[in-house]
């Protein structure tokens, strides 16, 4: 299940964005928050903006799928 989130919910989360990450553009990038029962997802050109949730297992099959394809 996945959830947007309004930008009141990211106070103490330790976000950060992949290594993989080589756009020309030092903003244009998806960020990570991981808690134990919930991955946060943002813009990170739009902090303060929406965010998806997803749960670890989603994220894990979402990450597993984009390295197959």
């Amino acid at each position: 299940m996945i959830h947007v989130n309004s930008p009141e919910d990211a106070s103490g989360l330790m976000w950060f964005k992949s290594s993989y990450s080589s756009s020309s553009e030092a903003g244009d990038c998806v960020e990570i928050a991981p808690t134990p029962t919930r991955i946060h997802i943002r813009d990170s050109k739009n902090p303060g903006g929406a965010r998806l949730t997803m749960a670890p297992e989603a994220w894990t099959a979402f990450v597993g799928f984009a390295v197959q394809a």
